[in-house]
């Protein structure tokens, strides 16, 4: 594999795109190899880089199917539900606590009330 064409920020031609430009236009790379990289300087850092793909290679995003999107649905129950107290969280569950804020910190957590 040769070097990639290098373009400025801004500068690409017409015909590639980056993967979010291609999500946009409800596109995916496709398998294809990177085509060229986009740079834009900065002043103390090392350049911002951008992989583009080019457009006519790219091949149309596959549609949710119904099995994917009950996989989807019950990977996000799994990352809502506590795994000390079993109880959905109603949000995703922090990596850093592993355990829902209740769970993590129980003497801030409010008294439960009897019924």
């Amino acid at each position: 594999m040769g070097t990639l064409p290098v373009f400025r920020w801004r500068l690409a031609p017409d015909g590639y795109a980056t993967r979010r430009q291609l999500r946009a236009l409800d596109l995916r790379p496709g398998g294809q190899d990177v085509a060229a990289q986009l740079e834009r300087p900065r002043r103390r850092r090392g350049p911002l880089i951008a992989y583009l793909y080019r457009v006519e290679l790219a091949k149309p995003v596959r549609p949710m199917t119904p099995a994917r999107w009950a996989a989807l649905a019950k990977a996000n129950t799994a990352r809502r539900t506590c795994p000390e107290c079993r109880r959905d969280a109603g949000y995703v569950i922090p990596p850093t606590l592993g355990m829902c804020v209740p769970c993590a910190f129980p003497d801030n957590s409010p008294p439960l009330r009897s019924a």
